[in-house]
């Protein structure tokens, strides 16, 4: 029996990790720089994944991941394009934010732990929404 994600408890954690990742920028200098350095790539990582999940709510948690890791490498990729007009965007604070300035590799690293991480905590929600219909269906 496959779930379909609801898209409530999907918009919410979406801006739940909008603002998680947004104050992983704002308050860094309170977090140890190994972590500091590659949480926000992560972050933004796993916001992509639950936006996909909140616009395809019939893909499975693995289609949805190898979406979101595809979408991210696309944006990383874009990095290498310098051109003006692209930098014009990239120097404001929502172009920066989505499109980032410069590719490192390291940061393919960060967006799949943001994505695994997705990936596995929505597989722990859909077994336990599914033991909890099993359960309610026993009783």
């Amino acid at each position: 029996m496959i779930l379909k994600r609801k898209r409530h408890f999907h918009f919410i954690l979406l801006i739940l990790v909008l603002i998680l990742g947004l104050s992983s920028r704002e308050y860094a200098e309170n977090l140890p720089d190994y972590i500091n350095v590659y949480l926000g790539d992560a972050m933004w990582a796993l916001m992509v994944y639950t936006l996909f999940g909140l616009l395809f709510r019939d893909l499975s948690i693995r289609k949805t991941g190898i979406a979101g890791f595809a979408f991210c490498l696309l944006i990383e990729c874009s990095q290498l394009y310098h051109l003006p007009w692209i930098d014009a965007i990239r120097n404001t604070t929502l172009g920066g934010l989505v499109l980032g300035y410069g590719f490192l590799w390291i940061d393919l690293l960060a967006y799949t732990i943001g994505i695994v991480f997705g990936m596995v905590m929505e597989m722990c929600v859909s077994i336990f929404q599914r033991k909890h219909i099993l359960f309610k269906k026993t009783f």
